[in-house]
Parts: structure tokens; C-alpha cells; sequence
């Protein structure tokens, strides 16, 4: 089938039963209610996106946008989770055709044995397919992978007029699609390029920048021998240690690395000029430790954050000594630490509803890129949160490599900082205003499926195909079927 080409859905059935309920983003900042949907089929979607009624509808995955980006008040939200299937894998091509409800903790588990891994994870597994498209989001290998959109082929949409299209790369639909925030339609299916990988272990590379030109500095020389590159920062520090650092870089480690530790020997890779072994801690490996619980967590049996704590829990002097105490216990140099795949990228997961810490205000995650040669912006707005004291534990810096085609997917080359703020931090509002200008005035942008707050006057000079954008969803959706919280307060 010819990209976009409609192709005729079959006859509707009546509209899956909805319940009204609240529904909010990760960040638990602005609930709104909302009838919640969860269709089963394609059949049942479509029935539901004709029935939305004035309001609108938006389609919804595991809800780990932190803003309102899946949130549609008075209107309909289309829990996609229903539809979970994997349909097929092509293990020598390297492909697999799912639904756009099969989370990428399934994909992970169904992969992995098979050599496969998903070509961009973020910091949680628990983002469903169609939610990574639609935000587009990116992992800590954007410099070499790009975002996740790059790597699909193909994917099933159902826009506003009730039809299901075949929408490829390169095409218009597709690069509004991408990062379009579900404005464009709810997606149903996709066909993803994988990742090849031989096992489900990663070796690690730690070590500590001792402020903000040394952060700069070491992942500007080293980031292009590393597939996956992040670095968390100490956003309290002051003075000499203002923006210390703690670099974390990894590669999968190959089946005769873990071959190699069965016999007690080391393997050896080049890497530039430099070389690495990899080393078990105690035991010793065979071939079947290569997949042996790639997603398990030694703390998984930790209990979820209870539903309510007090407000003030953290502030800066309980988030000043963790920032200290994780500092301070990072190795000064460390290379070749053996971790899994779970420990190394989805550590958070292992904290089962983690986002409640922050109390009932919950918070705000703010993150923003700008392009390189504007550092000097990069840092004077650290300087700024660190003079302003803003308690985040959760701060992390990453370099960005080429843009992605998505009209309003958010990575450019450059530098990006994202940092967890609770949000009754008095006069937060204001301070992160400010902060948008900065961004903005050096040809920035901020990450909408994070956002909750931005002013939309600022939107524009932040994304410059928005106009495209938006003539496009005229034209698709004169009715606006497709709505958002987002969308209504940013103008989309």
C-alpha cells in the first residue's frame, strides 16, 4: 500500500463502555477529568475516536508523559494498552511488527533471548510503543542512534475521518506523526528496525567531573567511543563544585566477553585508542547467563512509595545530602563494571510508583536542549538553579547528536539538562518562566511530553515547523477530534 494511502476501516461497533475519571501525567500536577476508554480492536477504536463527541479525544499509553500531553478534560482518552500484541519478528532481519500498546518491557522480554534489543530506550521501560512514537523520544545514545521515530518503518494510523493509513517515513503525515504529541491520530500499529545484541549484560564506564567545565570537557573527548553517554549532576553544589558530575557510559557486552569470564579470561575490544575487560564479581558464567533475568531487579521487591508524604521531604537539605552522598560514593575512575541492562538503564523502575516522594503537589520535570556554541548559556541557567537551590535529585545532562524529521520532536544537536523539581517549591512558576526565555532566546526548545507549563507565545520560536504543524492538522482534522490538555493550552 502506497504511503498514506487510506485504506477503508471495517463497520464500527458501538463505542467500547468509558468511565469518567481523573486522569493526570506522571508529574501529578494537573489532573482533569476525563472519560477513559480502553478498546480491545482496531474496530473499537475507531468506534470510540468517532464517538468522542465536542471535546475530543486522545489516545493514552502507560501514562509516563509528565505533563498533561495524555490528559483531555471533559473530553475521551483512549487507554491503548488493550491493544498489546506482537504480531511478528523477523530474528534475521532484525524487524518486529506490534501493536502500539505493547510496552517496551515486553518488546525487552520477547527480544532479548532472540538477540534483539530496542534501538532507544528512555529512563523507563514503561512507555508503550505508540507513546515513544508520539513523543519521539530519545535515550542516552541519541548521539549515535538518534530518537525512536528514526527507527520505524512503517505504522498504522487511524485519523479523524474514521480511516486506517499505512503512513511511511519521509512523508508529511509521518513527520507530524512523529513527535505530534497523538494530534495526528492514534496509531495502532508498528514496524520497528531492532538493535542486535548478544547478550542482556552492559559494561560500564564511571567516573567523577569535578564542576561544570570538567563535565563539559569529558563528554565533549569521549562520548563518540560510547554507544549509550549520560552524566547526573549535582544541581545544589556552589562555588568551585558548582555542576560536579557523575559520568556513567556503557556498551552490551558481547557473548565472548561472557565466554571469556567462564574460563577466567578477559576479552578485549578496541575503543579509539583505548581497550577494556570485562570481569564477573565472584561466580563464574556460562552461555545461558548471557539472558539469565535481563529485566530483574534485586530491588523489585521493594514496596511502592505510599500514596501520601509530607511535602517538605524533599528539600534541599535531605536532596543536598543525597546529592553528597551519591557523589562522594562514585569511583573517582571505574571501567568495565558488569551491570544489566535493567540496572543500567531503568534503575527508577525498580521503585514501583516512584513519583509519589513528592507529595501530594507532585513535580515538575523540566527539560530543555540548546545547540552547541551556546554553552555559556547551558551554563548560566546551572548557575541560576543552583543559585536558586532548586532541590532535584533526579539531574542528568546529555549530549544530542543529529535532529530528528519529526516537526515537533524535540532533540537538536546540542546539550540537554533534565532535573526533577517538586512543585510546591515557592515561586517556581516564575523562576522556570525565566528560565524558557534563556532557552528560547538561544534557539532552544523544551521537551513537550514533559511539559505542563510553558507559555504558548514562546512555542514558535522554540519549534520552527510549528506552523506546518499545525496547516496540517487543519487539514486532517478540521473538526478537531484529536485534543489534548496540551494541545488546548499551548494552542497546537
Amino acid at each position: 500500500m502506497p504511503a498514506d494511502a487510506p485504506s477503508a476501516a471495517p463497520p464500527s461497533p458501538p463505542s467500547p463502555p468509558g468511565r469518567t475519571t481523573h486522569v493526570t501525567g506522571w508529574g501529578r500536577t494537573a489532573p482533569t477529568a476525563a472519560r477513559l476508554i480502553r478498546p480491545r480492536t482496531y474496530e473499537e477504536a475507531a468506534a470510540a475516536v468517532q464517538a468522542c463527541g465536542p471535546r475530543g479525544g486522545i489516545a493514552r499509553g502507560l501514562g509516563r508523559a509528565y505533563g498533561d500531553a495524555a490528559q483531555n478534560a471533559g473530553g475521551s482518552v483512549l487507554d491503548m494498552t488493550g491493544l498489546d500484541r506482537v504480531h511478528a519478528i523477523d530474528a534475521d532481519g532484525g524487524t518486529v511488527l506490534c501493536d502500539a500498546g505493547v510496552s517496551l518491557h515486553r518488546l525487552m522480554q520477547v527480544l532479548l533471548p532472540l538477540g534483539w534489543f530496542v534501538p532507544v530506550t528512555p529512563g523507563t521501560r514503561q512507555v508503550t510503543v505508540g507513546g515513544a512514537i508520539a513523543a519521539d523520544i530519545h535515550g542516552k545514545n541519541h548521539h549515535v542512534s538518534g530518537s525512536f521515530a528514526r527507527h520505524v518503518l512503517s505504522l498504522e494510523l487511524l485519523t479523524a475521518d474514521g480511516e486506517i493509513r499505512t503512513v511511511s517515513p519521509g512523508t508529511p503525515l509521518f513527520d507530524a506523526t512523529a513527535g505530534g504529541m497523538g494530534l495526528t491520530g492514534v496509531i495502532l500499529t508498528a514496524t520497528v528496525r531492532l538493535l542486535p545484541v548478544e547478550t542482556s549484560w552492559m559494561s560500564v564506564d564511571t567516573e567523577r567531573a569535578r564542576d561544570f567545565d570538567d563535565l563539559l570537557v569529558r563528554l565533549t573527548a569521549t562520548d563518540r567511543y560510547y554507544r549509550y553517554s549520560v552524566a547526573w549532576i549535582d544541581l545544589l553544589a556552589r562555588g568551585t563544585s558548582t555542576g560536579r558530575a557523575v559520568l556513567t557510559r556503557g556498551e552490551h557486552v558481547p557473548l565472548e566477553a561472557l565466554d571469556g569470564l567462564r574460563g577466567g579470561s578477559s576479552s578485549t575490544r578496541a575503543r579509539g585508542e583505548a581497550s577494556w575487560s570485562t570481569r564477573a564479581r565472584g561466580g563464574r558464567f556460562s552461555r545461558r547467563d548471557a539472558y539469565t533475568g535481563p529485566l530483574e531487579f534485586r530491588a523489585s521487591r521493594l514496596p511502592a512509595a505510599p500514596s501520601f508524604l509530607p511535602e517538605g521531604l524533599l528539600g534541599r537539605t535531605t536532596v543536598g545530602l543525597f546529592n553528597e552522598f551519591w557523589y562522594r560514593r562514585a569511583p573517582r575512575a571505574r571501567a568495565d563494571e558488569l551491570q544489566r541492562i535493567s540496572t543500567f538503564f531503568h534503575p527508577l523502575d525498580g521503585v514501583p510508583q516512584w513519583n509519589r516522594i513528592y507529595g501530594r503537589s507532585g513535580f515538575v520535570q523540566y527539560q530543555f536542549v540548546v545547540g552547541y556554541g551556546r554553552e555559556e548559556t547551558l551554563r548560566r541557567i546551572v548557575d541560576r538553579i543552583s543559585v536558586r537551590r532548586c532541590p532535584s535529585f533526579l539531574a542528568v545532562l546529555k549530549r544530542f547528536g543529529e535532529g530528528d524529521p519529526g516537526w515537533l520532536s524535540f532533540p537538536m544537536p546540542g546539550w540537554t539538562l533534565a532535573l526533577d523539581i517538586p512543585a510546591s517549591l515557592p515561586g517556581l512558576g516564575a523562576f522556570l518562566d525565566g528560565l524558557d526565555e534563556e532557552v528560547a532566546a538561544a534557539g532552544g526548545r523544551v521537551y513537550l511530553a514533559k511539559d505542563a507549563r510553558l507559555r504558548p507565545e514562546l512555542l514558535a520560536a522554540m519549534y520552527p515547523r510549528l506552523p506546518e504543524f499545525r496547516a496540517l492538522r487543519e487539514q486532517s482534522d478540521p473538526r478537531g477530534v484529536f485534543v489534548s490538555d496540551l494541545a488546548r493550552r499551548l494552542g497546537l
